[in-house]
């Protein structure tokens, strides 16, 4: 539900000035080492994203005037943006890639990934900036956790009841968090596309109890012992549904008649827009690939037909990811980028290609796809803190100020990892996942994944058409089932009927403040698990 922002400015406040910069290099600097330390400690990253908001806050209301610029909305905008790129971007983007080669036991290779990596990074979050409010990633999508970090802004700076609503939905975050519910499932089933949430859902219970519903004799020949992982059935879902989701993308793009008028101009203005982005990113990707395999040295392994399609799939690959991850970030607020790069590295071990060259390849696959979810979220939220897009110049101007704070944010995210990651590998600490990769490569793809593969893609491919691209019910449940997780699932599930009570039955002053709710309960789990990453992170090294 649209509402006219909180504050609104005809002029938004430049990223390449005193005040902004002094806020937003800290922050930047600070939301990079806390990626890095969660990514190799815990294995994961949080949203600092409020963080930043609460920085520009904080110092907005002390009482020095040259503070009072803080209040902004825009300027807490920008130091949300910013941190939370250089968290994802330091953490996932880049300390994660780069740790695949050390674990491989091939050093030679990491320099290599982290130029690739850092380039495949800058221009994952660019291509979010040119498509962002397009028909395939439309402005007016879910994006939860931009929401949340939106109508925290807004809540501060207007206070009264929404503040109140906002409290609630926090202290009902935090309290939820304690008991280890994931809350911030709960939120976003409040916010989201019911259809795409509802097959999120169904997913995460299904992997969560699958020995238990499909372990007896009936299924031992198509699900040994009713592991659907074995079985290779969340991925060969994905791989249907994101075929089926990337022709999806195509047709849209492709689409010619797109109503009457102005809108049928401003559509097709987008859809060109958008084709024109894929063409740049696909240029880009490509161009990367090609370094990455010439700085690896993979033309001394490999025949130049087989370079060639080295090259050509790590670029399909890294944009595919990107698109993917980003339909479910868009609609789910998580995204299944881990996952998603494991389908990438099987599919290339089936190619048949050399371990040197699956090493580069999932570190860049990898790469991309959480700079480009983070800038979603980002951008969602400057959309609402800006009026909905109601003045088109100060949102045109707000989105590009957002561009640089995020591009300065993975700049230094890329200086901290260039320093940092030598004393973490000198101490043998990589983010877990790396493990995984690695001792996936090594073992080689197994008799019959192929074929696994295929049969699981039939029903991903089926329930992603019927469907259709605005629900993503195909990429969600593969999501679901990739992630698995049966608190998240009864979480997703019971908000989804709480919300459809609150539509049915709530008074019609109380409906506007549904999101509000739910945007508090996400910022409370984030404030919370923030703090149980600290102090387990704490723990870890005493």
């Amino acid at each position: 539900m649209q509402k006219a922002a909180a504050t609104t400015t005809r002029q938004h406040p430049a990223f390449f000035s005193a005040a902004s910069l002094a806020l937003i290099a800290p922050l930047c600097v600070v939301g990079a080492i806390i990626g890095t330390q969660l990514i190799v400690t815990l294995g994961i990253t949080t949203n600092t994203s409020l963080i930043g908001a609460l920085a520009g806050m904080a110092l907005g209301r002390l009482p020095l005037a040259y503070l009072a610029r803080y209040k902004s909305v825009h300027l807490q905008n920008l130091a949300q943006s910013a941190i939370s790129a250089a968290t994802f971007g330091a953490g996932n983007a880049l300390l994660l890639p780069v740790g695949i080669p050390f674990v491989m036991g091939r050093p030679d290779l990491v320099e290599p990934m982290l130029i690739g990596v850092f380039l495949a990074m800058l221009m994952d979050g660019y291509m979010l900036y040119r498509m962002f409010d397009s028909e395939v990633f439309p402005a007016t999508g879910a994006w939860p956790p931009g929401v949340a970090a939106a109508e925290a802004i807004r809540a501060g700076d207007e206070g009264g009841r929404k503040l109140g609503v906002l409290g609630f939905g926090v202290l009902v975050g935090i309290v939820g968090s304690l008991f280890k519910i994931p809350m911030s499932a709960f939120g976003v089933a409040f916010i989201g596309n019911i259809w795409a949430l509802l097959m999120f859902g169904v997913g995460l219970l299904v992997r969560s109890y699958s020995t238990n519903l499909f372990g007896g004799e009936m299924f031992a020949t198509i699900l040994p012992g009713g592991d659907l992982a074995k079985a290779y059935v969340p991925q060969g879902v994905m791989v249907g549904a994101g075929v089926v989701a990337l022709i999806q993308v195509v047709l849209l793009i492709l689409r010619r008649d797109a109503g009457k008028g102005e809108m049928q101009e401003r559509v097709v203005r987008g859809i060109a827009d958008v084709r024109r982005s894929l063409g740049l990113g696909s240029t880009a990707y490509v161009l990367i690939a090609i370094l990455l395999a010439f700085l690896g040295g993979l033309y001394t392994q490999m025949s130049p037909a087989f370079l060639v399609a080295f090259v050509a799939y790590a670029a399909f690959a890294a944009l595919a990811h990107e698109v993917i991850v980003g339909l479910a970030a868009m609609h789910a607020g998580w995204f299944p980028a881990f996952g998603v790069a494991v389908i990438t590295l099987v599919i290339g071990m089936l190619i048949g290609f050399p371990a040197p060259a699956l090493t580069l390849l999932v570190g860049f696959s990898a790469a991309t796809g959480p700079a480009f979810a983070d800038m979603g979220y980002d951008l969602k939220a400057g959309f609402i803190l800006r009026g909905y897009g109601q003045d088109a110049q100060l949102e045109q101007e707000g989105r590009k100020q957002q561009l640089w704070a995020a591009m300065f944010a993975f700049v230094v995210a890329g200086i901290v990892v260039a320093f940092s990651y030598r004393f973490y590998f000198a101490a043998n600490l990589v983010a877990p996942i790396d493990k995984a990769y690695a001792a996936t490569i090594k073992a080689g793809a197994a008799p019959g994944v192929a074929q696994s593969l295929l049969i699981w893609a039939i029903p991903g491919a089926l329930l992603q058409f019927l469907g259709g691209p605005k629900r993503q019910m195909g990429v969600l449940l593969a999501t679901g089932l990739l992630l698995g997780g049966p608190a998240a699932g009864y979480a997703v599930l019971t908000g989804i009927v709480l919300r459809l009570l609150w539509t049915r039955f709530a008074k019609k002053e109380w409906l506007t403040d549904m999101e509000v709710f739910a945007a508090g309960v996400i910022a409370g789990d984030a404030l919370s698990s923030f703090y149980d990453m600290g102090s387990k992170y704490f723990a870890t090294r005493s």
